[in-house]
C-alpha cells in the first residue's frame, strides 16, 4: 500500500463522472442562488423605485383632511390648490438629510379643503430671524406627501422651531381647528422664497421585501457547499479503496 493516493488516482475513470456530476451541481446551485438574490435585489430596487407617483393627482382624489395618513398616501405627488395662511404663522421645521446632514425646513400652512396642510417650502442651513412672504391668493403647486414626524424635541415661540412636523403636537401649538393627518414637501421651486428647495426623504424599504427569495439564494448556497462536501468525502473514499 502506497503511503498516499497519486494525482492521477483522483483522475481515475470511475471518479470522473463524479467530478462531473459535483461540478454540474455546484454550478446549478451557485446559478440558482445568484438568480434569487438578483430577485431579492430587484424586489429592494423596485420597492424604492416605486415611489414617489410619477404623474401627480388632484389630492382632494387619494386623501382627505378627515382622513388619516396611510401607506398608500407616503411618497405620492399630488397637486395641491389652497391658500396660504398669514405669513407669520410659518415655522421651521428641523430635520436630518439621508447624508446626515442636519438643516430646518420653511413650513408654511395652507388652507386645502376647510382645513389646513402643512406644506414644507423649502430647506437652509439654519432658521432665519423674520419669517419669508407666502404667495397671494389662490395657488396651485406639486407636492410629495409625507407621514407626520416622530416625537418633536419641543417648540421654541421665539424663533418658531420645532424639532420635527409631528401633527399632534403642532395642532396644539398652533392653534387650528384641524390639520391634515400628515404634511407635503413642495417640488415647485416658485415657492421656496429665500430657501432652497427641498429633497423628499427616501421611501424606507424593509429588509423584508422579497424575503422569500433572500431565504431561497441563502438556502441554494448551503446546497452548494453540500455538494462539495459530499464530492471531496465519496471521491477521497474511492481514491483511498483503490490505494489499499
Amino acid at each position: 500500500m502506497s503511503d498516499r493516493p497519486r494525482l492521477r488516482d483522483w483522475f481515475s475513470p470511475q471518479l470522473l463522472g463524479l467530478h462531473v456530476f459535483a461540478i454540474a451541481a455546484i454550478g446549478f446551485c451557485l446559478f440558482m442562488a445568484t438568480w434569487q438574490l438578483g430577485v431579492y435585489d430587484q424586489r429592494q430596487a423596485d420597492e424604492q423605485g416605486s415611489t414617489p407617483s410619477i404623474s401627480a393627482v388632484a389630492i382632494e382624489k387619494v386623501w382627505g383632511p378627515g382622513e388619516v395618513f396611510s401607506k398608500d398616501h407616503d411618497q405620492k405627488l399630488v397637486t395641491v390648490t389652497g391658500t396660504f395662511r398669514p405669513a407669520g404663522e410659518q415655522f421651521w421645521a428641523k430635520y436630518t438629510a439621508a447624508n446626515g446632514t442636519e438643516g430646518v425646513w420653511l413650513v408654511a400652512p395652507v388652507t386645502v379643503e376647510g382645513a389646513e396642510l402643512l406644506v414644507v417650502r423649502g430647506a437652509k442651513a439654519t432658521a432665519d430671524a423674520e419669517l419669508p412672504p407666502v404667495p397671494a391668493g389662490e395657488v396651485s403647486f406639486e407636492a410629495v406627501l409625507q407621514p407626520g414626524g416622530g416625537p418633536a424635541d419641543g417648540w421654541d415661540e421665539t424663533t418658531r422651531t420645532i424639532g420635527s412636523i409631528r401633527i399632534p403636537t403642532l395642532l396644539n401649538v398652533l392653534g387650528y381647528e384641524q390639520l391634515w393627518s400628515g404634511f407635503a414637501i413642495s417640488t415647485d421651486a416658485s415657492l421656496t422664497g429665500p430657501t432652497d428647495l427641498a429633497e423628499p426623504p427616501e421611501p424606507e424599504v424593509s429588509w423584508t421585501a422579497g424575503g422569500r427569495n433572500l431565504g431561497y439564494g441563502l438556502q441554494w448556497w448551503v446546497f452548494a457547499a453540500f455538494v462539495a462536501f459530499m464530492w471531496w468525502r465519496m471521491a477521497r473514499e474511492m481514491v483511498l479503496g483503490d490505494d489499499s
